[in-house]
């Protein structure tokens, strides 16, 4: 039993009527690899008994302190009640990629029962072909991206056949909840309260090192004259690099959202990204950062609403070890049963202002590059510094509204975009190989009425994008912005007949063998979208 960090409170204190901030995924899986030939509730609560002890957050659920006068407490719970986390359903006729989407989004909007431990898994029969689907959901508060990973890993296998987990015995001391006594919580709630205004001094002297690197205090007068100071006084005397401007522009989504939600899942293959980012020598992350501010480039043309200002996004950066590539064993950090996040974000504008896609590629190689040299001399603790500085006490009432205003007020970021690096050869789901993984993220007032997220795996780059329809009523279209966005980068390179990159790829189909006949320049990103209200 631990307490919640200041930041994994947040993820609590900002949820709202219009805001769920939990992380999802949807993998789309195959049930005729399987031994039975299908995947039923049966398998996947089998599965997970077997496996709970892997996943840490699957199995802990919240402590409050009375009168919210302290941050929550993790308890960790054996006797999870996997009935009511599991649920199973059939898309209707004809099962496609919409209807798919129609239901994801329904349940994405929804907020999770703070009751129980914080996540639902969702199996969707019905989809096209004879495939099915697993929606899963965790809470912000419990994981970020590395975590939320290891869940996966955990539960996949490497081949068909499953792998056999054997439980570990349940300590003494876990063989019932552990409930921390009123009077300890109370306690802890006042030293809390005490210690309080030191720890906030201390979070502002450390921020204050970073003022010019954080959204919206970054545009300040003099930010990076008080940052350097600042951390003259702490005796680093590094030069800080130069970083580009970071004011976000308004744009259409950029306000106060709705509580509904849109949702659109495609792909491309990652040879494709992999084959620009070789021949322009960059990193594939360069890449597919260069392919969001396109497609967002397009989407606000097309609207009439292009900012003479790039867009500026926040990029989630992971604190801790990622998973391996492979399914098997936990990481250390969810070995030891650590929940929560160590994350961080790097600030940084996309170029949706420069029209040539050659120009646009490198200015956003150079902006990403400034914002890492940036990155690695920062204190990479400011967002836990942020919300270290908000009173526990307040801040469930305070940061709702704070971010409302933010949204009223001016955008901090115009929105999130996180790219996940995933394993390269195909896994297993109770033997049902899946095919896809497209996660999605989180919307709020401050950060955007959508959020992009990709992760590689198995040959392919998987997007999930998540938007509120009040903001951006189709978000449908950004799939198709994001594919055009890739035909643009791979028209400035040599089309040359020896291509080792396949150009197509068939909307949420297992990828090519090499010995298939390689397609010419057809859509290589499947699409999806719906809406759904909390």
């Amino acid at each position: 039993m631990r307490q919640l960090t200041a930041l994994d409170a947040q993820f609590l204190s900002v949820e709202s009527a219009t805001t769920a901030t939990h992380v999802a995924g949807v993998a789309i899986l195959d049930p005729s690899t399987s031994p039975s030939g299908a995947l039923t509730r049966e398998a996947l609560l089998a599965l997970l008994r077997e496996r709970l002890h892997l996943a840490p957050p699957l199995r802990m659920r919240l402590a409050d302190v009375p009168f919210g006068l302290d941050r929550p407490y993790w308890l960790d719970d054996p006797d999870v009640d996997l009935d009511a986390h599991v649920h199973e359903t059939t898309l209707p006729a004809p099962g496609g990629e919409r209807e798919l989407a129609a239901y994801v989004a329904g349940v994405h909007a929804r907020r999770l029962d703070r009751a129980r431990p914080l996540w639902e898994a969702h199996l969707i029969h019905g989809l096209e072909g004879g495939r099915c689907a697993l929606y899963t959901k965790v809470h912000h508060c419990a994981i970020d991206g590395v975590s939320g990973s290891e869940i996966l890993t955990a539960l996949l296998d490497p081949s068909p056949q499953p792998r056999r987990v054997e439980a570990p015995p349940v300590p003494p001391a876990l063989a019932s909840p552990q409930v921390p006594g009123l009077l300890a919580m109370l306690a802890g709630a006042i030293t809390r309260s005490i210690v309080q205004p030191v720890e906030a001094l201390c979070s502002l002297a450390r921020t204050a090192a970073d003022l010019d690197a954080i959204p919206v205090v970054a545009a300040l007068p003099d930010a990076r004259l008080v940052a350097q100071a600042a951390r003259a006084l702490a005796g680093d005397a590094r030069p800080l690099p130069e970083t580009p401007p970071l004011v976000a522009p308004r744009t259409p989504f950029n306000g106060p959202i709705s509580g509904e939600r849109e949702v659109a899942l495609g792909s491309m293959p990652l040879a494709e990204v992999r084959r620009v980012a070789r021949a322009f020598g960059m990193g594939p992350n360069d890449v597919v950062m260069t392919l969001c501010a396109s497609a967002l480039r397009r989407w606000l043309l097309a609207h009439d609403a292009l900012p003479d200002r790039p867009l500026v996004a926040a990029v989630p950066v992971a604190l801790r070890s990622r998973p391996s590539a492979g399914a098997g064993g936990p990481s250390p950090d969810a070995a030891d049963g650590r929940v929560g996040n160590r994350i961080s974000a790097m600030i940084t504008p996309l170029a949706t202002d420069v029209a040539s896609p050659g120009e646009r590629l490198a200015s956003v190689r150079s902006a990403l590059a400034a914002a890492k040299r940036r990155f690695a001399v920062s204190h990479r603790t400011w967002l836990d510094d942020v919300c270290a500085m908000v009173p526990s006490a307040f801040a469930a009432l305070a940061t709702p509204m704070v971010f409302r205003l933010a949204g009223v007020a001016g955008a901090g970021v115009n929105l999130i975009v996180s790219n996940v690096p995933g394993p390269r050869l195909p896994l297993y789901l109770c033997g049902a190989r899946m095919l896809a993984y497209h996660p999605l993220s989180v919307v709020t007032d401050a950060t955007g009425g959508i959020s992009i997220t990709c992760a590689s795996y198995d040959g392919r780059l998987d997007f999930g994008i998540v938007a509120c329809p009040s903001r951006l009523p189709d978000v449908r279209s950004m799939i198709g912005h994001l594919r055009e966005a890739m035909d643009e980068l791979l028209a400035l390179l040599d089309d040359s007949p020896d291509d080792p990159a396949p150009h197509g790829d068939a909307p949420l189909t297992p990828p090519r063998e090499e010995h298939e006949p390689r397609q010419r320049r057809a859509p290589a990103i499947s699409s999806a979208t719906a809406s759904g209200s909390m």
